[in-house]
């Protein structure tokens, strides 16, 4: 490969809460491993690969300028969003006006929550469920109403059209948040799928808030469909949310941004999102995102995919023939696992926290899966070097699951 995906890097002491967090962040973060254990980070999420060199290159080029006043968002940053939408999502007819700056996805989906329903109504939200979309829904004083996922006869995962559909209309929900690819399942909606999804939608006339912050890091034989893609419909009736940051490591510098269409939602969102002035672009995140979608960056994502593609073929392979009584549907998209440990914890008598505090002790840093809604799962981070995701699942061999 061009791009280095195999050196391990040293986090610590790098503002990196994945490994410099641990113990220090109650009912979130992992506790630190014992005496004689180093630390495997996988749980928060976010990568421990060293990102496409063009983006530090594009800030360092930025930052020898001594001077970082007052800007506007350039024409090289709209063309490269632009560009990086036609060619990864064959997104066509996308303008300048129609992509607005957010301080992340989760301010962006508050900006449209806000603007279209007020706080004590209730938001429709698949579940397992995202922990930011918790947070941010309920801080601001929604109601979450889950419509569970369900597993098919072939183990994967699908919505509940009718579920959706009844729940929309006993609670007078108004605002929906889907997410696609999914957190944390890792499913890559087919086109039917999200076909149907807005076609309940639109019968309860729902504005749809799309989370697509996953879309790149698309699994080897699957393809990201844009929610506005499907239909008319949906591309009016949907804010779609984006970002460089998952794609290429970049969490840290904050800088999403919204695709929004239908003039009447945009001039809602971008109101709401003006007043209270949270909203303006760091002139770095500028240049960290066109960076990021020179062409370099598509060599680099492509190999990237290759890499999670390999890890996660060898994680799920590993759990079906050692950890008995641990479950795992494959994901389609994303870089994370969620563990379904019901049957192994049952026949072992052990609680989820005690399994989970056994991968700690031994560096495993994976995460409660229960702050997702899965009642006995756990969320495991495979974007690390194949070594330690090799390292790890012979740590919870060895000390946790056949110990």
């Amino acid at each position: 490969m061009k791009y280095d995906f195999t050196s391990i890097l040293e986090r610590h002491n790098h503002d990196a809460i994945a490994v410099d967090g641990l113990g220090t962040m109650p009912n979130f973060a992992p506790d630190p491993p014992k005496e004689g254990f180093d630390v495997i980070p996988m749980w928060i999420a976010d990568m421990n690969f060293p990102t496409v060199p063009t983006i530090p290159q594009a800030i360092i080029e930025r930052v020898q300028h001594p001077a970082y006043g007052y800007f506007s968002p350039t024409d090289e940053y709209f063309q490269s969003i632009i560009k990086w939408q036609a060619t990864r999502n064959g997104v066509q007819g996308l303008t300048p006006e129609c992509i607005g700056y957010e301080n992340g996805v989760l301010g962006g989906l508050v900006s449209a929550l806000t603007s279209f329903a007020a706080p004590g109504d209730a938001v429709l939200l698949h579940s397992p469920t995202y922990i930011g979309f918790t947070k941010s829904i309920t801080n601001c004083g929604y109601r979450i109403v889950h419509t569970p996922l369900v597993l098919d006869e072939e183990g994967v995962w699908r919505m509940d059209y009718e579920d959706m559909d009844a729940k929309l209309k006993a609670n007078k929900i108004h605002v929906a948040v889907f997410c696609s690819p999914h957190n944390p399942c890792g499913r890559v909606w087919e086109k039917w799928e999200i076909e149907k999804a807005m076609e309940v939608y639109k019968a309860n006339d729902c504005l749809v808030i799309s989370d697509e912050i996953w879309s790149d890091l698309i699994l080897e034989g699957h393809k990201h469909i844009p929610t506005q893609s499907v239909s008319e419909d949906a591309r009016n009736r949907t804010v779609a949310l984006y970002a460089p940051s998952k794609t290429f490591n970049l969490a840290g510098l904050v800088g999403s941004y919204h695709i929004i269409y239908n003039s009447y939602l945009r001039d809602r969102v971008l109101a709401k999102s003006s007043k209270c002035h949270y909203n303006d672009m760091n002139v770095l995140s500028m240049h960290a995102l066109i960076g990021a979608y020179k062409q370099e960056g598509y060599e680099w994502l492509d190999e990237l995919r290759q890499v999670l593609t390999e890890n996660v073929n060898y994680a799920c392979d590993y759990i079906q023939k050692h950890f008995k009584g641990v479950s795992v549907q494959k994901p389609q998209g994303t870089y994370m696992l969620f563990l379904d440990c019901t049957e192994w914890c049952e026949t072992h008598g052990k609680t989820i926290d005690q399994l989970q505090k056994a991968g700690w002790d031994v560096g495993v840093a994976w995460q409660d899966g229960r702050i997702f809604h899965g009642p006995c799962a756990i969320r495991m981070n495979l974007a690390l070097p194949l070594s330690r995701v090799k390292e790890a699942f012979d740590r919870l061999d060895r000390y946790v699951f056949n110990a």
